[in-house]
């Protein structure tokens, strides 16, 4: 087996890429990112380096250049095959030139080549891309610079795949980062999974602030940053003036908008969540999933983390919907031949499954099991929610996305990228296409709160009829760019991209009017603007929309038909136009003003990516060995054949490997101490209620005797056992309410059910019991 582990030269050399520097400009939920790499040509021969690295796959790179000398050399975006043959003369020839192109398998990977670097010259790339700020659960925008990039997995009889990405344990580079933040909200703080200076405002109001990364630290690992402002849920709209040089009446000649919208749906709908669907759970069981959480010493494996959150979320369904567990890697597996009806026999037939689920399936091939899923019939009046749990490490992106985005009429896809390295393109891209949402568990995060608060958004009741109004001057008119919008959840962000055209002679505002039905009741949220550009921003947001619209074309051109060489030839100008990436256009820079031309054979190196060891490596399983002659660059089959047989060969000596170390435990070693909370829950039926028995009064820290003792005689023994468990929910994990919330909604609905005497003074029994202070009205009941 081979694996290439970096770049090291025949005499040992350090790499040529020595540091990357990284500005981040953020103006309010928008973010420029510039990234500068220093590379040095430390061989004693000419050299090309190929670079393959992540980037957050809704971004829009927008700039690409390279700095020899005092030379500068400006990419320009061209269509992708002609872009390859200029490098290839170019390189060819003895001339310097630079090639960067996204992958044509999934959008959150891109190549890098540099060519023609002579002996000890000197090379610095700038890359610059603008991303829209996710929002996160609890209000903050979530900036991600992705460090590590997993490899993409691909089965052997598969003859395409995603660029082979070096790996290496030790990343011979560093990583520089300065942030500023413009908002015209208050700043409340800004964190980081990595150690930060102190932030400090630029201004009396706090709208203004930068911060810079500790220095000193290794691009070993993703770098998140999570920024609150005061007023996250106010909605803004941004008008951009066109660029001057463009023509009118075309997306960068004229003014560019920008909405977001934050819909607040009504108290008394939201108090109210479904107690109907088909609810699908699909976990990665591939070796990969074996790997820890996070580098910490309490870390837990991802497929043990994955086990929790199925216990949590079983015992979350409501009495009455259908579910069912798919567990997938190179091959597929289901608890049940199709959805069962969830009662107390099939939850508990499926708790003991979950228990024995290991990372034990391979490699990673999740459009299968999605096929097979979708290909069953949907049960009337419960709509199916999708559940998907991946460390994302899939090579077929993009027929993935057209899959789920094909029965979108008939599901919700949410989706879950755990650990670093997860495809951001995969993961937020089935929540797109399937009309859910995407969480990432990264760093030392918990995934049971993110998972259930998507829980909740699938029993949120479903938003229909949406649509958007414009109410504009005479003489404008307002051409939407983002896609329709399918679908809304409470608090989150609708961002919509349009483009203005004419102009007014009197009035200078617009509004913007979100309509759609939530429970058969209309519902409207209306923002005015003003139809006045804004400062000059870079043409930032003329660039989104335009990212925004180039997706859309790529899928109507996957999706195939009639039409595809002109939605084709509409990608590339478009790209061209707004100086954007795309799947069929690279940017493309050729140094023809160099003085010589570089001699002798040109040696091939790839720059190492952080990669996380799993089903594709472990200590002691990399070896170096040299790139492939260039002619194996123009022979992709070769490549991917010789590609295939290596990461095939990894799965199997890594698990051969792991099983023993990961899978199987001791039976001299003792079994972890579980989590109380965990435990608890464990211990409730499906209808609501627990059995008062000695496991039970363990988690309280109790006797069997004690708890039995203090129960009044006209008290059922499950109406008193709930009630205990109950108060100590709200007594003592308060601070993990979002994880347990929907066990206690339950238990409290079938306290109501069972109309107890006496339940005033079970209660104040059972806070003396306990001794705690929780009321009637904190437990619902």
């Amino acid at each position: 087996m081979v694996n290439c582990c970096g770049l090291v030269s025949e005499k040992n050399q350090p790499v040529p890429l020595k540091s990357i520097s990284v500005e981040l400009q953020v103006r309010d939920h928008v973010a420029s990112v510039s990234s500068c790499l220093q590379y040095v040509n430390e061989e004693e021969r000419p050299l090309e380096a190929v670079f393959v690295f992540p980037l957050p796959a809704d971004a829009a790179v927008c700039h690409f250049s390279a700095r020899i000398g005092e030379q500068e050399i400006v990419a320009e975006v061209q269509d992708k095959q002609s872009a390859r043959d200029q490098y290839d003369d170019a390189v060819s020839s003895g001339q310097q030139a630079f090639l960067l192109e996204e992958s044509e398998e999934s959008s959150d990977v891109f190549k890098l080549s540099v060519g023609c670097l002579s002996p000890g010259q000197k090379a610095s790339i700038t890359i610059v891309y603008i991303i829209e700020l996710s929002v996160q659960a609890d209000d903050a925008l979530r900036f991600c610079l992705p460090a590590v990039l997993n490899p993409r997995y691909t089965p052997a009889v598969s003859a395409a795949g995603v660029p082979e990405v070096s790996s290496a344990s030790v990343i011979p580079y560093t990583l520089s980062l300065s942030v500023e933040v413009r908002s015209s909200d208050r700043i409340s703080k800004l964190e980081s999974s990595c150690p930060l200076d102190p932030l400090e405002f630029l201004d009396a109001q706090h709208t203004h602030a930068k911060v810079n990364l500790s220095s000193g630290h290794r691009f070993d690992k993703d770098v998140e940053l999570f920024l609150y402002y005061e007023n996250s849920h106010h909605p803004s709209a941004v008008v951009e003036a066109g660029a001057s040089v463009a023509e009118s009446g075309s997306l960068m000649g004229d003014p560019a908008l920008m909405i977001s919208l934050y819909p607040e749906f009504p108290a008394d709908v939201m108090s109210s969540l479904a107690s109907q669907g088909e609810f699908i759970f699909v976990v990665d069981r591939s070796g990969s999933m074996g790997c820890k959480m996070h580098h910490g010493n309490d870390a837990q494996m991802r497929i043990e983390s994955a086990r929790d959150t199925l216990l949590l979320l079983l015992k979350s369904l409501p009495m009455g919907c259908y579910f069912n567990i798919y567990g997938f890697g190179s091959r597929f597996e289901s608890f049940f031949p199709q959805s069962v009806v969830y009662s107390e026999d099939t939850m508990e037939e499926a708790l003991k499954r979950v228990k024995s689920m290991r990372a034990d399936m391979g490699g990673t091939e999740i459009l299968q099991p999605l096929k097979h899923i979708y290909s069953q019939p949907c049960y009337p009046d419960h709509p199916r929610q999708l559940f998907i749990f991946t460390d994302g490490e899939v090579w077929n992106t993009k027929e993935v996305l057209d899959l789920v985005k094909s029965h979108v009429y008939s599901h919700r896809c949410f989706s879950f990228g755990i650990g670093e390295g997860a495809s951001t393109a995969l993961i937020t891209g089935m929540a797109r296409e399937g009309s859910g949402h995407a969480q990432f568990i990264t760093g030392t995060d918990r995934m049971q709160p993110k998972v259930m608060q998507s829980l909740r958004f699938a029993l949120q009741p479903a938003v229909d009829n949406i649509s958007v109004d414009w109410s504009v001057p005479e003489g404008v008119t307002v051409d939407m760019l983002s896609p329709s919008i399918n679908t809304l959840f409470q608090g989150q962000r609708a961002l919509i991209y349009a483009q203005i055209k004419g102009q007014s002679s009197g009035q200078t505002e617009g509004s913007v009017t979100l309509k759609y039905r939530l429970k058969d009741q209309p519902v409207t949220n209306q923002l005015q603007f003003t139809l006045k550009p804004a400062e000059d921003t870079g043409l930032t947001i003329h660039r989104l929309a335009a990212r925004s619209v180039i997706r859309s074309l790529e899928l109507q051109e996957r999706a195939g038909g009639a039409d595809m060489e002109n939605i084709r030839r509409r990608i590339v100008e478009l790209s061209v136009q707004a100086g954007v990436s795309s799947a069929h256009t690279a940017f493309i820079g050729v140094n023809k003003d160099s003085k010589q031309t570089v001699k002798g054979p040109l040696l091939q190196r790839r720059v190492p990516v952080a990669r996380m060891m799993g089903a594709f490596g472990g200590p002691g399983m990399n070896k170096c060995v040299g790139m492939a002659p260039r002619m194996m660059r123009r022979s992709p089959m070769q490549c991917d054949i010789q590609s295939n047989r290596m990461r095939m060969e990894c799965d199997s000596v890594s698990f051969k490997r792991m099983a023993p170390r990961m899978m199987r435990r001791s039976p001299m070693q003792a079994e972890p101490q579980k989590d109380p909370l965990l435990q608890l829950i464990s211990l409730q039926k499906a209808a609501g209620c627990w059995e008062l028995n000695a496991s039970l009064a363990a988690v309280f820290g109790k006797t069997e005797d004690q708890v039995t003792n203090q129960k009044a005689v006209q008290v059922d023994g499950s109406v008193w056992a709930t009630v205990l468990a109950l108060i100590w929910l709200y007594a003592f994990k308060s601070d993990q309410q979002v994880e347990w919330q929907f066990v206690a909604m339950k238990s409290a609905s079938w306290i109501r059910s069972q109309k107890p005497n006496g339940l005033s003074q079970c209660v104040c029994d059972g806070n003396a019991l306990l001794g705690c202070q929780v009321t009637e009205d904190m437990l619902g009941i």
